[in-house]
């Protein structure tokens, strides 16, 4: 049988597939652990410095397993609840990983599917791709997703894809901010790497990991807290390793290998 999930590493990127073609890369108790397991994986691997979540088949991820689903509705709340906390840990993890992790789309993705998309730092989807977050259709709620998705849209926005549930395309997707880079299906591995690659070779690993800290705390902070909380890690960011090295570099004018 195979496994849910797939690793790899090349280049300093850690893949991450989604291995369920045959059901749509739906998600399930089993898959949903893997995931968590392989980006822990990844987190704690110092050869691994940006993520890339992608998936087999035609589908890039439909949501939950509706049979799944069904099987857990004669569970107790509790029951059920625990195994809610698990998906808003997979998503929790994504958007508080240290590291950048990018979405690569090459097909629909759809209720859950779509709010994984929707949590990662950055998403290149194929043209043909459509996106919905359909929970309402079938007397469900898009519960976990819209904590994420009203942070990165707003809530204008968020309300009529959460309330209506209509599947949009890809370049209404990427007008509205869900997506980043809408690309050719025969673009979309070199695309996705390319941009990677830019991310591995400019960019400080520590930096990244503090800016995209910062990015998801801010949020939650008033202006007087927001500021002085900036102020603390502006101060922290200066006695880095990499702030260090990079400054020294930079006066030298030498080239900086991060």
């Amino acid at each position: 049988m195979d496994q849910p999930i797939k690793t790899s590493i090349k280049d300093r990127i850690g893949y991450i597939l989604l291995n369920r073609p045959d059901k749509r890369n739906a998600l399930n108790a089993e898959m949903v652990e893997s995931l968590k397991l392989s980006l822990n994986e990844m987190e704690n691997n110092p050869e691994v410095k940006v993520i890339v979540i992608k998936a087999a088949g035609k589908v890039f991820c439909s949501g939950a397993d509706l049979a799944y689903l069904q099987s857990l509705q004669t569970n107790s709340y509790e029951e059920n609840l625990a195994d809610s906390r698990s998906l808003k840990e997979l998503f929790y993890r994504i958007y508080t990983s240290s590291k950048v992790i990018i979405a690569q789309i090459q097909g629909h993705a759809l209720a859950g599917g779509c709010g994984l998309a929707t949590v990662c730092d950055f998403s290149f989807s194929v043209d043909t791709a459509k996106f919905g977050y359909t929970e309402v259709k079938i007397g469900f709620v898009p519960a976990i997703v819209k904590v994420f998705l009203i942070r990165k849209i707003g809530e204008g926005k968020a309300k009529q894809l959460l309330l209506d549930g209509d599947l949009i395309e890809a370049d209404e997707a990427q007008a509205m901010g869900i997506i980043n880079w809408v690309v050719s299906e025969e673009d979309l591995e070199e695309k996705v790497y390319t941009y990677a690659q830019k991310l591995i070779r400019q960019n400080s690993s520590q930096s990244m990991a503090l800016t995209k800290e910062m990015i998801g705390r801010v949020q939650e902070k008033g202006l007087e807290d927001g500021l002085e909380y900036a102020a603390s890690m502006n101060a922290k960011a200066r006695g880095t390793s990499d702030c260090k090295k990079g400054i020294a570099a930079f006066l030298n004018k030498e080239k900086i290998d991060w």
